[in-house]
C-alpha cells in the first residue's frame, strides 16, 4: 500500500427518471486532475449503480481495497438548483419508489431505534471552500430518503467503525448533456463550475485528511 493520501470519489449512474447523471462526468473529471497540491495524493473513484444491493455490496469492498482516509461523495438532487452539502444522514428509506433494480425498500427506517448521524463540523469547511469558487452553495439536512442517503448513513457507520477518517457527500443539480443546469429560472450552473468547486472541497479534504494522519 502506497503511502501517499488516500481520497475517494465517488458518483452514481443513471436511475429511474434520470437517464443521465452528471455526476459520472464530474467524479471522472475530478479524479484526473493534476495539481502539485496533490502529488502525494492518490485518488480514486468509484461509480454506484443506483440500487441498495450495490451499496451494501461495493461500499465495504472499495473501502477494503482502497483503505481511503477520505471520501467525497457525490449525488444528483434533480429538483434543487444549487450545490448542497449535506451535513447529516437521516434513518429514512422511501418504500415509494424503486431502486434502479426494481427493488423497494420494505421499510421506512435503515436501522433500528437511530437517531440521524452527522458528517461532522468538516462540512462546514467544504461549504466555504465551494463558496469562494463564486458557485451557490449551502448547507442541507435533509439529503432525502433515496441512494444518496443511504450511501451517507453507510459511509457515516464505516467512519464510526474505523473506516475513512473523514466523509462528505455534496448534491449537485442536474445538468443538460451539454454541461448546463437544467433548472428554468435560475442562475446556470454549469460542469465547469461544479468541477471548479468539486476542486476546491478536494483540496479542503485533503487538507483535513492530511491534519487527521498526523494528530
Amino acid at each position: 500500500m502506497s503511502d501517499k493520501l488516500r481520497i475517494l470519489l465517488t458518483g452514481f449512474g443513471p436511475f429511474p427518471g434520470a437517464p443521465y447523471n452528471p455526476t459520472q462526468p464530474l467524479v471522472a473529471r475530478l479524479a484526473r486532475l493534476r495539481r502539485p497540491a496533490f502529488d502525494d495524493v492518490d485518488i480514486a473513484s468509484h461509480i454506484f449503480p443506483v440500487t441498495y444491493a450495490a451499496v451494501d455490496r461495493q461500499l465495504p469492498e472499495v473501502l477494503a481495497k482502497l483503505r481511503p482516509e477520505a471520501m467525497l461523495m457525490f449525488g444528483l438532487a434533480a429538483r434543487t438548483s444549487y450545490l448542497r452539502i449535506e451535513t447529516r444522514a437521516r434513518n429514512a428509506v422511501t418504500m415509494l419508489w424503486p431502486d434502479a433494480a426494481n427493488t423497494r425498500s420494505r421499510k421506512g427506517a435503515i436501522a433500528a431505534n437511530a437517531d440521524a448521524m452527522m458528517f461532522g463540523p468538516h462540512t462546514a469547511r467544504l461549504l466555504r471552500a465551494a463558496r469562494l469558487t463564486g458557485i451557490d452553495a449551502r448547507p442541507s439536512r435533509d439529503a432525502g430518503a433515496y441512494l444518496c442517503n443511504y450511501l451517507s448513513w453507510r459511509a457515516i457507520e464505516n467512519v464510526k467503525a474505523g473506516g475513512p477518517e473523514l466523509a462528505a457527500f455534496i448534491h449537485i443539480p442536474l445538468l443538460a448533456r451539454g454541461g448546463a443546469s437544467r433548472r428554468k429560472g435560475a442562475p446556470r450552473i454549469t460542469l465547469e463550475d461544479l468541477v471548479d468547486a468539486g476542486e476546491a472541497m478536494l483540496m479542503e479534504m485533503v487538507t483535513l485528511a492530511r491534519k487527521e494522519r498526523t494528530s
